[in-house]
């Protein structure tokens, strides 16, 4: 019996050991997300937050003007949102991996890549501005609604240019985990942002018009002061000046950019149609205004998870094109973990202030009574953002793209939003069942995307980088 003792304690021991050494790589890890995830926290909520007081200043002048604004920035600026956002998420795989590699001169190729890609798919997007009137009439908003989103949404092209600049500069700083230079860039546009908006809209009466001049002039600032920084920087030798480097392999450069976008705007989508789909309920107005701030509320929130998206993204792409399967594994272990707790927070102050809340977006009692009832909803639905687009963007940092898309139409346009169609209109449950409906979907892809991530063989992932890296950075070397 005694001799067994030494043993015990040395297993006992050892196990200790062990358990203290996860908890030192855990604490490890947690510093390098959230060096990663914090700025770019800060950078998305500052960004959203631009639309977000637009929308917060028109609903204070008045109910039309927060339902034109809350359209327009929902379905028409929405779902040029997730093109620009999802086709430059291509660069979160290839910036990330080349970075990890060190091919450094490749990311500058790349980001110019996306320029060309996206200003062309800005153009293209350019007619469903013009036309927004008769678009949404046609998706059920009423005659009303649509002429003033319309209007507003006209006014607003300069900001979908600015997007498809945006965008492919924020993946190409944060492969190289520059984000406090975006976060403070974003910080002070913010500050303007506000101070104008109370200003034109508020002070001066100039409505619409006002939000529009405001909105459009804060993103085109955000853009030029990150542009300004790259080429005065060399962004430590990443930024090599303009090359024809960048108008070589578009065509599968083009492939991996739909593939992303379809990832993202199918989930960016599924929210914005939600708010399509309130429109056809009787005497919309108020349902539309209460949908429309819960889908503010869930937006901030969810710039905490993009964050979590843009960090995790980085992390893996780097490790698995520097061949780190381990690394990688253990990284999205951590970010999921923290991302929950999070989640759980925020939940717990929505249901905590949802009496409160809704009067910071608007003076009407029967859309602030309408906001309070489907608060629970969106704990939920805060919930579950805490965890979906970070799953999302380890999809994207190992360059899944195109299976995280099958997943997207199969739980959301199969799954949830026929049950919520069903449940809201079928069934008598409005909005409440509407918005059930798409949360079940949520949930089901979620599900899906934890079974695969926990089953992924990492080590084939580093090498499948590692031959991505060969294949789209093979010239750099070369230049």
């Amino acid at each position: 019996m005694e001799s067994s003792r030494p043993l015990l304690n040395d297993e006992n021991e050892k196990r200790e050991k062990e358990y203290v050494e996860v908890i030192k790589e855990f604490g490890e890890e947690s510093r390098r997300l959230w060096k990663l995830a914090g700025p770019a926290i800060f950078t998305s909520i500052c960004q959203y937050s631009l639309g977000a007081l637009t929308q917060t200043f028109a609903g204070l002048a008045g109910e039309l003007e927060l339902a034109a604004v809350s359209v327009e920035n929902s379905v028409i600026a929405g779902l040029a949102f997730g093109v620009m956002l999802g086709m430059g998420s291509a660069l979160e795989t290839l910036c990330g991996q080349a970075y990890g590699a060190g091919r450094l001169r490749m990311l500058g190729v790349y980001m110019q890549r996306s320029w060309i890609i996206l200003l062309t798919s800005a153009s293209l997007l350019t007619p469903i501005y013009v036309w927004a009137p008769p678009i949404l009439e046609v998706v059920g908003e009423t005659t009303e609604i649509s002429e003033a989103a319309g209007k507003f949404a006209l006014w607003m092209l300069p900001q979908l240019f600015a997007y498809a600049l945006n965008f492919p500069i924020q993946k190409f700083l944060q492969a190289q985990s520059k984000v406090m230079v975006m976060a403070w860039i974003s910080a002070v546009v913010l500050v303007e942002h506000a101070f104008l908006s109370w200003l034109l809209i508020l002070k001066l009466g100039w409505g619409l018009p006002g939000a529009a001049l405001v909105l459009n002039s804060s993103w085109w600032l955000i853009v030029i002061a990150q542009l300004i920084y790259i080429f005065k920087t060399k962004s430590d030798g990443a930024w090599s000046g303009f090359s024809w480097l960048a108008f070589q392999d578009l065509f599968g450069f083009v492939k991996l950019s739909l593939s992303s976008a379809l990832t993202l705007c199918l989930e960016f989508w599924y929210l914005m149609i939600l708010v399509v789909i309130t429109g056809r309920l009787p005497n919309p107005l108020v349902p539309v205004d209460a949908i429309s701030i819960c889908m503010n509320i869930n937006g901030w929130d969810a710039m905490i998870a993009l964050g979590f998206n843009a960090a995790i993204s980085v992390r893996v792409s780097n490790e698995l094109g520097a061949g780190n399967a381990k690394a990688a594994k253990f990284s999205v272990v951590v970010v999921c973990v923290t991302s929950m707790i999070v989640g759980a927070i925020c939940m717990s102050i929505v249901i905590a202030t949802r009496d409160y809340f809704p009067y910071l977006f608007t003076t009407s009692e029967a859309v602030a009574a309408e906001t309070t009832r489907l608060a629970i909803l969106l704990a939920v639905t805060v919930l579950l953002n805490s965890l979906q687009p970070v799953l999302s963007g380890v999809a994207i940092g190992a360059g899944w793209q195109s299976l995280v898309a099958y997943i997207n139409i199969g739980c959301y346009y199969i799954v949830g939003l026929p049950t919520g169609i069903l449940l809201g209109f079928k069934f008598g449950f409005g909005a409440e069942g509407i918005w059930s409906g798409m949360i079940g979907g949520i949930s089901l892809q979620t599900l899906i995307l934890i079974v695969i991530t926990s089953i992924t063989n990492w080590n084939r992932e580093a090498e499948e980088a590692e031959s991505r890296v060969r294949k789209w950075g093979g010239s750099a070397g070369e230049e």
